[in-house]
């Protein structure tokens, strides 16, 4: 899977974290995903993950998918989602940083080409992921905070998810 040839446009864009099904994801050439936590698994007040987020992660499992977690928020949020998981995890990203996510490449032996980054949010992961020369993965975010900088946020995103959403159209027309 290539990256897009804008820094900010996503590879792909789907309805949640379950619209990338495992069986695809390896298909593709997928050996290793790092995923956003916060709004792309579970909202913001869902501290553990639920059911389908157990089912998607094992379904990756059993594709020979490596799995990592990633987020801004603080440790004890993040070993609080990871807890039964186990999973190689990043708190305090501080994304767009690519510290995490080269130390996710190391972890699991991956290269650029055969992993990818999961987010809701394209200044922080998607950047975070072309800034390695990952591909992007996004979604909508789950429940979007209300304050004024979040607001602000989305609304700087809008313009390239058009152009996304714009590119994407034609290419399924030719």
């Amino acid at each position: 899977m290539k990256t897009a040839g804008h820094f900010f446009q996503p590879e792909d864009l789907r309805s949640g974290f379950d619209a990338y099904p495992a069986k695809e994801l390896a298909a593709s050439g997928i050996r290793a995903l790092l995923c956003d936590i916060d709004n792309t698994l579970v909202p913001y007040e869902e501290e553990e993950p639920n059911g389908a987020v157990l089912a998607w992660l094992q379904s990756l499992a059993e594709e020979g998918i490596a799995v990592g977690l990633i987020s801004n928020n603080a440790p004890e949020r993040v070993e609080r989602f990871n807890r039964d998981l186990g999973l190689f995890a990043v708190p305090d990203a501080r994304k767009p940083s690519v510290k995490g996510l080269k130390a996710f490449l190391k972890e699991t032996g991956t290269d650029s080409d055969s992993a990818a980054v999961l987010g809701d949010q394209i200044f922080t992961d998607v950047c975070m992921a072309h800034r390695c020369g990952v591909p992007a993965l996004l979604v909508p975010p789950i429940r979007d905070k209300k304050t004024v900088l979040f607001r602000i946020k989305r609304a700087l995103e809008r313009p390239f998810l058009a152009r996304y959403l714009k590119q994407k159209a034609r290419s399924e027309k030719t």
